[in-house]
């Protein structure tokens, strides 16, 4: 993983463990055939990819929010 990438992702998703998921998830997509979102000119890895991806706003993440009146 590119720690230029990596640096800037950690500005649009501020939760490392939110960052984690969203990177993991969208580099197995990838790695199983999907397309990527952006283009580069050079060869990237799957994770590199991804970071790229919510870089460039084309990947977003939605947290869970729990309902608490519904105990």
């Amino acid at each position: 993983m590119r720690d230029e990438y990596l640096k800037e992702a950690q500005k649009i998703i501020t939760d490392p463990n939110a960052l984690i998921n969203v990177v993991s998830r969208r580099s197995k997509q990838l790695k199983f055939g999907n397309k990527p979102l952006v283009e580069s000119l050079e060869k990237l890895e799957p994770e590199d990819i991804a970071l790229r991806e919510i870089i460039e706003g084309k990947i977003s993440y939605q947290e869970w929010v729990e309902d608490s009146s519904e105990s």
